[in-house]
């Protein structure tokens, strides 16, 4: 229960440290210049948070992350790389502990969800060749909350293996955010 405990409260940890987004500063451009930012500002993705916000995949994390109150924390401008659990992926927690960790035990959660994170840009083809230099062993991830993961390639996929010895194979990659990037994963990630 308490693994649980940890990578949920990893995950939504993920999930808030996207939130926050630095206003563009147009103080220096002409109106001309200053309406082409606004274009451009427009079309460029939101933060980590607002497109998890804006995928329902990952209802479950964005509540988490609320209720572990991590959005300040990870609000900054990172970047970040977010291995972020689907709802598919809390379902195989059951109910109670999710319960549990969302409303009584909130530090857990946090545990868990920044688990999920980790420093800096790292798009898929910059873990899969990580992956292939680190060999058999696998290559080893350090996350924000202080533990490590380990990715391999298992059947053409990324798999990554929590400390638990629990694993999770990374569905979709290189969601782009404003502060980093989002993979998408099929279990929550426990950090003991």
């Amino acid at each position: 229960m308490k693994k649980l405990t940890i990578a949920l409260a990893s995950a939504a940890s993920l999930a808030i440290a996207a939130c926050a987004e630095e206003p563009a500063d147009n103080a220096g451009y002409d109106d001309n210049a200053a309406a082409d930012q606004m274009t451009n500002d427009d079309m460029a993705p939101g933060t980590i948070v607002e497109v998890a916000q804006g995928d329902e995949t990952f209802s479950t994390l964005v509540s988490a992350v609320t209720a572990a109150n991590l959005g300040e924390t990870l609000s900054g401008e990172g970047p970040y790389t977010v291995f972020a659990p689907t709802n598919d992926a809390f379902a195989k927690i059951p109910e109670a502990t999710l319960t549990e960790l969302t409303t009584n035990d909130t530090e857990t959660l946090g545990n868990i969800l920044t688990y999920h994170v980790v420093e800096g840009n790292v798009d898929a083809a910059t873990l899969t060749q990580a992956i292939t230099d680190a060999g058999e062993g696998g290559y080893t991830i350090n996350t924000v909350n202080g533990g490590t993961l380990t990715a391999n390639v298992v059947d053409g996929n990324v798999v990554l293996t929590d400390a638990a010895g629990g694993t999770s194979t990374v569905t979709s990659t290189d969601l782009a955010a404003s502060n980093g990037v989002i993979h998408v994963i099929d279990t929550v990630l426990m950090p003991q």
